[in-house]
């Protein structure tokens, strides 16, 4: 590593002055984050599937991690020289910055696994084409990180964080326009959409989490804000296949009323089906069998459009809150030389 990368001459003292006084570790910080974050992952990655809280497993692994983050914090409250400094979170600047980057995080890694999930789930595609879907939105974010770079010389932090929230927020809300004929393009449209704004948020957050931090506080500052990009992940991959869960199951009980004997739709329709059935070479008793079962499958496959479609929604709601999260940045004199060093 030492070969291909050039550290700073300042650090050179500090790390003289780190030996000089003795290397301290806070091992019980780093016991104790380890089990909060590790449990709740398990939580979050097994939660869905083995139903929650009705599961010991899940409860036991939730206890474990409530219990390590209530020791966690006062501990490292208490500590001159912590693993983790949360402290900066308290700081207004910081603090708005690692919400946001949290709640963020969750929105991208939510739709970053929705969207292959949906393409080979309900349209049939293989994992590479749904993959490819995705590509379109990495080479948009490649080029608006450009043009976020140019426009934040110009423009206030908080506006651009505001704007781009707004800008996710109709991205995801243009996901809920999802139709069963909706072909490769319109995907791939949709996903450089949602990659547009956030290169916008991105650079704001990673720029503007460090401006007045405490002298030698960066590290500690890198590390929340990668913390709050993954945990957010998780907790929005996590959010997302429960909610999906959860209205596909309500989508297919509503639909399931109007599928009954004595609607005349549904008796129209299975009629329908049926003689298609036969009119194929199928048997006149198992065309009915079949007819059923095709109906049932057409109910299963709108519940699944439907249940996305909330999914996409909720999530654009819930970008559209955080704006307001944005006017607590204080404003910046763009034209002061540390600022600026901070920002770019």
């Amino acid at each position: 590593m030492a070969a291909v990368v050039d550290e700073p001459p300042t650090l050179d003292p500090e790390r003289e002055a780190l030996w000089r006084h003795g290397l301290k570790v806070d091992w019980v910080g780093f016991v104790l984050v380890a089990l909060w974050l590790g449990f709740l992952e398990i939580v979050l990655d097994k939660g869905q599937e083995d139903d929650w809280f009705n599961s010991s497993f899940i409860v036991i692994c939730a206890i474990v991690s409530v219990a390590s983050f209530l020791a966690f914090v006062p501990w490292e409250l208490s500590r001159d020289d912590p693993i983790v400094d949360i402290r900066l979170i308290g700081r207004r600047q910081f603090g708005t910055s690692f919400l946001v980057m949290l709640t963020v995080g969750a929105i991208l890694f939510g739709t970053t696994q929705l969207m292959p999930q949906l393409l080979q789930e309900n349209f049939g595609y293989t994992a590479t084409w749904a993959g490819l879907s995705l590509m379109p939105g990495g080479f948009t974010s490649m080029t608006m990180m450009i043009v976020a770079g140019r426009v934040s010389r110009f423009v206030q932090p908080r506006y651009m964080m505001a704007g781009a929230l707004i800008g996710i927020s109709v991205a995801m809300y243009h996901f809920t326009n999802l139709t069963p004929d909706a072909d490769f393009a319109w995907f791939a449209w949709a996903r450089a959409y949602q990659m547009a704004a956030l290169p916008f948020l991105f650079l704001t957050i990673t720029s503007y989490s460090y401006v007045n931090l405490p002298p030698g506080k960066s590290g500690q500052a890198s590390a929340l804000i990668n913390v709050a990009r993954n945990l957010g992940g998780s907790i929005g991959v996590s959010a997302s296949q429960t909610l999906l869960a959860r209205r596909e199951q309500f989508h297919q009980a509503r639909l399931a009323e109007h599928f009954s004997p004595s609607s005349l739709a549904y008796g129209q329709t299975l009629k329908l089906a049926a003689a298609n059935f036969a009119r194929h070479g199928t048997a006149a008793a198992d065309a009915q069998h079949q007819a059923v079962a095709w109906i049932g499958q057409t109910l299963m496959n709108q519940a699944a459009f439907l249940s996305y479609i909330d999914v996409f929604a909720a999530l654009s709601l819930f970008a559209l809150l955080l704006v307001p999260m944005a006017f607590l940045l204080q404003r910046i004199d763009l034209q002061s030389p540390d600022q600026a060093k901070a920002l770019h």
